[in-house]
């Protein structure tokens, strides 16, 4: 927020500075309880209200914040540095020591690879001051667990999206709509329509071969009345961005990367040719609500703990994705499922209504949706499709093939055994780690694993990440 000179970074009180780059949801009240208190501002920029706020709460200031962000202040009179980060990650942050033991912060990887010794993501949830990390907000871990009737739950998972995607609806820039014709970005299209007093920008991507999403796209836009754009790719735009993706990205995590193609195509195409800076989409729901993988969870228990892992480690995986490839793109990425307040009450519902004994996955979250016509059954109630087949099955068989083509099967095997950490264990899964360590040798820790199901459910044990080789995939991104 702010467009004008005076909403220029660093913002300064006193001798102390701030650098943030996030957003600040309801900032004006914090604001007006500030300049009751005597401070006085020069821009309208949501976060220059950063400094009162850390001059009059300290380090508290982060509990105080509706927020996806990261910043780095300089407190002048401790002449120290504090840097944090949103509680899911939304926005990205990294650290490292350098030679001498000093602390480097930056928001993107590759801008201290060489400086650093171990570059690593910064924690989401946490403050670094005084020379230690603090977390301040664990969200993956509810204070309570509650149960509600089915109907009040859904009533409230309901409300709270709701105000969650219209608290992103205010922006100082053009606001446009990722869809990919799925439950979450059509739930995130149809909420936003409805609070629009004119029709939204929706856009989608797919092959120009066989496109499941773009179909099912076109279906949600014409019900919600949406002015509605498409964006083709072609498997030689797949091989060719291949590099620059990785490079962007920073991982070499086979599910990260093979969704990043198509929506940094698509965010590409809507700089190019659109006015439209700010980009809502449909991260997050999966982690909350539960994938196809899920349904195979043995126990309540076990759906609740797998839960807590993928949002405490989303940051390095789905969200890196939606940031790095909006971002790349000058673009800012706002993820509704990522309101704080409708994370907190999802993880702390009984896990045992999140999972699946109503024969359909996200049942809570299509029910909540139901009533009032916000999209057609077709659309509500349609099996998921994974957004990295989705966009077109062919897209992955295209870099399983290409893949397949740079190496031999010794190749493969000699050249894997090089890496002790995250060992590749298909040729996509090697074709990724030589384009990442190209860009960051050594800095494989950065993330923590490969992002598969969880392989010690039964039913679980496979070796691609697509929920198209799971039993239960029937009639997904038909």
């Amino acid at each position: 927020m702010g467009l004008t000179d005076s909403g220029m970074q660093p913002f300064k009180l006193g001798s102390s500075y701030v650098v943030c780059n996030g957003e600040i949801y309801g900032f004006k009240a914090l604001k007006d309880d500030l300049i009751k208190k005597g401070y006085s501002f020069e821009s309208d920029s949501d976060c220059e209200i950063l400094l009162p706020l850390y001059k009059e709460f300290g380090t508290k200031m982060f509990n105080l914040l509706d927020a996806e962000f990261a910043l780095v202040l300089y407190d002048g009179e401790k002449r120290d540095y504090i840097a944090a980060r949103d509680p899911i990650g939304i926005r990205p942050l990294y650290y490292g020591y350098d030679e001498k033991g000093t602390i480097v912060f930056a928001s993107e990887a590759k801008n201290i690879v060489g400086i650093v010794d171990k570059i690593m993501p910064f924690p989401p949830g946490n403050y670094y001051a005084n020379g230690k990390f603090v977390c301040y907000n664990n969200i993956s871990e509810p204070t309570e667990i509650i149960s509600p009737p089915l109907d009040e739950a859904c009533a409230n998972i309901r409300e709270k999206l709701i105000k969650g995607v219209e608290k992103r609806l205010v922006a100082d820039a053009k606001v446009g709509f990722l869809l990919s014709g799925g439950l979450d970005s059509s739930l995130v299209c149809a909420i936003a329509a409805k609070k629009s007093g004119r029709p939204i920008k929706t856009f989608a991507i797919g092959m120009s071969e066989d496109a499941i999403d773009l179909k099912y796209a076109r279906i949600v836009a014409d019900y919600i009345g949406s002015d509605h754009q498409e964006v083709y790719m072609t498997p030689k735009q797949v091989i060719s961005s291949l590099d620059d993706v990785v490079h962007l990205l920073g991982t070499y995590d086979i599910t990260t990367i093979r969704a990043s193609m198509g929506m940094y195509l698509v965010c590409k195409a809507i700089h190019e040719t659109t006015d439209e800076r700010v980009l809502l989409t449909g991260e997050i729901s999966d982690e909350l609500f539960g994938y196809k993988y899920t349904d195979f969870a043995p126990s309540a228990e076990a759906f609740q703990k797998e839960a807590q892992k993928r949002i405490k480690e989303l940051h390095m995986y789905d969200v890196l994705r939606a940031d790095r490839c909006i971002s790349v793109n000058s673009l800012e990425a706002r993820v509704p499922f990522g309101d704080l307040d409708f994370v907190k009450y999802v993880m702390s519902l009984d896990p045992e209504m999140k999972l699946n004994k109503y024969g359909k996955g996200k049942y809570l979250l299509r029910r909540a949706f139901e009533d009032d016509g916000y999209l057609p059954d077709e659309i509500l109630w349609r099996e998921k499709a994974a957004f990295s087949d989705a966009v077109g099955h062919s897209m992955v068989d295209y870099l399983k093939e290409y893949a397949e083509k740079q190496y031999t099967d010794e190749q493969f095997a000699q050249l894997s055994q090089k890496y002790d950490y995250s060992r590749p264990f298909t040729k996509e899964s090697l074709l990724y780690r030589e384009i990442f360590e190209k860009y960051y040798p050594g800095q494989a820790e950065m993330v923590v694993d490969f992002w598969m199901p969880n392989k010690s459910w039964k039913g679980c044990d496979v070796n691609d990440p697509s929920a198209r080789v799971l039993s239960n995939y029937g009639d997904s991104g038909k």
